[in-house]
């Protein structure tokens, strides 16, 4: 029998116990932090959620740390999902969110940092997002010896601004930026 298709949705208070079990069941690898259920039934509308008939196999958190500052959280996918691209279309639909809901930066904290890269993050020094430091970081019982690598894309990319016309309008617009000079930031 065919496996299901993976759709994209938004998260709802109705699937944070699932939310909390696909976080917590990744937390024994080591690469996210806690979320308490409150916390995530608080919260469950500003994730981007990867179903598979009615079982959530992939998630991300996006939270806005300043009005021009958001950051991907909580990102997990189950193992049945892995290696289908699930998570880098997590991210990538958070980056259209995030566009679309004006920030300027997209950031990202990870043991992980070439997953990040792939999708066109910089790894930057933490204190390149003091946003996170003081929102989170502060509090967190890692500070001063966190082993995550702070990574940041900004969201008026234009080669991000051409793979979403692409998904949109087909391949011609990917095309347009060929002869546009590059710019990265760090």
């Amino acid at each position: 029998m065919p496996r299901a298709r993976i759709t994209l949705q938004t998260g709802d208070r109705s699937r944070a116990k699932q939310l909390h079990a696909l976080i917590s069941a990744n937390l024994e690898e080591g690469h996210l932090l806690p979320r308490s259920l409150s916390d995530l039934v608080v919260h469950a509308e500003r994730f981007t959620i990867a179903v598979r008939g009615r079982k959530i196999v992939g998630c991300a958190d996006l939270a806005a740390l300043s009005p021009s500052v958001a950051e991907v959280r909580s990102l997990a996918v189950d193992p049945s999902a892995r290696g289908a691209g699930v998570g880098t279309q997590i991210v990538e639909e958070l980056r259209r969110r995030a566009r679309r809901e004006g920030f300027e930066k997209l950031c990202a904290f990870t043991h992980a940092p070439a997953y990040f890269i792939q999708m066109g993050f910089s790894i930057v020094p933490h204190t390149w997002i003091l946003e996170k430091v003081f929102t989170d970081c502060l509090k967190c019982p890692h500070f001063r010896h966190c082993g995550q690598y702070g990574m940041i894309v900004p969201l008026d990319d234009v080669y991000a601004a051409a793979r979403e016309r692409r998904d949109e309008d087909g391949a011609e617009a990917l095309s347009a930026v060929a002869t546009t000079p590059a710019v990265r930031y760090a």
